[in-house]
């Protein structure tokens, strides 16, 4: 019974910071992938970023250099640090996990997850 929880959205300004936290129970992070995705009105959903229990981390382009995605020590929240934001960051962001086992191919962007929280709103205005 896997649950996640994101949380941590706001209004900032262009050039501002946010730090975003998914809380995680029911799993064993050796076993797994949590990533972020996001979804602004009118656009695709998309993959941000993700880690993976042997520490490995994967950004999307547009991010690279400005965000960070980590865990905590007792691996029960992952968090995204969020800085330098623009105003075309502005989306719901959601938090997902599964099994990466259950992960197929070499394309990130593209694995499938099984489990996903309520998302939190972020807005950067110009």
């Amino acid at each position: 019974d896997v649950q996640l929880q994101a949380s941590g959205g706001g209004l900032v300004q262009a050039g501002g910071s946010l730090r975003l936290s998914c809380t995680v129970s029911g799993y064993n992070f050796d076993d797994y992938v949590i990533g972020w995705f996001r979804q602004a009105p009118g656009k695709e959903r998309e993959g941000v970023a993700c880690i993976i229990s042997d520490g490995t981390t994967y950004y999307t382009d547009s991010v690279k250099g400005r965000f960070t995605i980590s865990i905590n020590d007792a691996k029960n929240a992952v968090y995204l640090q969020m800085n330098s934001l623009k105003p075309e960051d502005t989306a719901v962001y959601y938090c997902a996990g599964d099994l990466i086992s259950e992960m197929y191919g070499n394309d990130w962007s593209s694995w499938e997850y099984d489990y996903w929280g309520q998302g939190t709103q972020v807005t950067v205005s110009s």
